[in-house]
């Protein structure tokens, strides 16, 4: 577990007096054996080799806090498999909402058919109840009842969201634009393209760094975004091309643009993004949360589904496109999403609850925040140890 921008942000460790110089001050000496003051690993390792040192333990998770609740709890014994819906967990007051059999996630809901991928999901919680410090990529104002579910059970703490200090309106660190890595570079004509739209018009579509799909599904998601009538902007990854056909491709450049990367955190940011396309991993719907973005959901799996129920129906700050008969999201169902979020009944309430949600993430990160104390007590905790 780790995350997106390493374990905890660098910005806020350095803001907190934690120098890299300090970091080889405490370097021990050549052929001295190293006694590490904080151990992160999966928990499994830190079971077996945590106590044998001096050193504390903490874990840090990148799912929201409505699904580590669903592993967590499938972990220690207290919900069992297979999970259909979540009754069991919204009488706990676990949850603020119930899960329906396809908001649940599919390792969990089918564990016959993903048996490796159920077994390390839930797995990564063994010993959860062991670790000093749980510190989770979320914050309290967007899951408060899961967040005071995980915070009395495991003792969790919020430190999210974890994007840079830029987009949260962090005067601290005002030049914190960037995670530190890309995995590709480019993205400028992509940028130059939106300077040359109208606020609000452009539908921005992105699934993922590793997320892929047949060619069938992308001819359907392709299709929609052109028959929806809107400027698009769609990240089609280099190793994901080859699937569209050319008669797509003509149609597309019509009315949008392909790109095969962007720097998706300042095109969410940019005034004329009006919606967001997303595959709902949490990373993606933190980085619109902090812009204000409407959202369209298109879960594929993970946790993925339970993010999408929560994106439509706990922060209605969107909707979540329905799958067809054979398990695909057609290229109908993409434009009514589309021309929901755009200009449907409710789009002033999506983009509404958008923003609110942006206004009360950046108050979270922000100096004296409920996320900022947790990030300061924390490096405090480790700092005078």
């Amino acid at each position: 577990m780790g995350f997106r921008d390493g374990a905890l942000s660098r910005r806020k460790v350095n803001a907190r007096g934690h120098t890299r110089a300090q970091g080889r001050a405490a370097r021990p000496r050549v052929g001295a054996p190293a006694t590490p003051g904080c151990l992160v690993a999966p928990l499994r390792i830190i079971n077996k080799v945590a106590w044998n040192i001096r050193n504390y333990r903490y874990v840090g998770d990148v799912s929201p806090c409505a699904v580590n609740i669903v592993y967590g709890e499938l972990c220690a014994g207290r919900l069992a498999l297979p999970v259909t819906d979540g009754r069991a967990l919204l009488a706990r007051g676990a949850l603020s909402v119930e899960l329906e059999p396809e908001d649940v996630p599919p390792f969990v809901a089918l564990p016959e058919l993903h048996p490796e991928f159920c077994n390390m999901s839930i797995g990564q919680f063994e010993g959860l109840e062991d670790a000093d410090d749980v510190l989770v990529n979320s914050f309290h104002d967007i899951e408060p009842k899961e967040v005071e579910y995980m915070e009395s059970t495991w003792r969790a703490k919020m430190i999210g969201p974890a994007v840079p200090s830029f987009y949260l309106d962090d005067h601290r660190s005002p030049s914190d634009k960037f995670y530190g890595f890309n995995y590709l570079s480019g993205g400028e004509s992509c940028m130059d393209w939106l300077e040359k739209q109208s606020a609000n018009s452009i539908v921005f579509v992105s699934y993922g760094t590793f997320s892929e799909y047949e060619a069938p599904r992308l001819e359907e998601l392709g299709n929609g975004l052109c028959n929806s009538g809107k400027p698009f902007l769609w990240v089609v990854r280099s190793s994901e091309a080859h699937k569209l056909s050319e008669k797509l491709k003509a149609k597309c450049e019509e009315k949008g643009l392909i790109v095969s990367w962007c720097p998706q955190l300042e095109v969410l940011a940019h005034k004329s993004i009006g919606c967001f396309v997303t595959h709902c991993g949490w990373n993606s719907i933190l980085e619109a949360v902090a812009c204000g973005v409407p959202l369209v959901g298109i879960p594929h799996w993970a946790d993925q589904p339970t993010i999408a129920k929560y994106v439509q129906s706990v922060w209605c700050m969107g909707v979540r496109a329905q799958p067809g008969e054979n398990g695909w999201i057609k290229r109908d169902e993409v434009n009514r999403c589309i021309n929901e979020v755009m200009d449907g009944k409710k789009k002033d309430e999506h983009k509404r609850n958008a923003v609110n949600w942006m206004q009360k993430a950046k108050k979270a990160m922000q100096e004296g925040g409920s996320s900022d104390k947790n990030i300061a007590r924390f490096v405090a905790k480790y700092s005078s140890t």
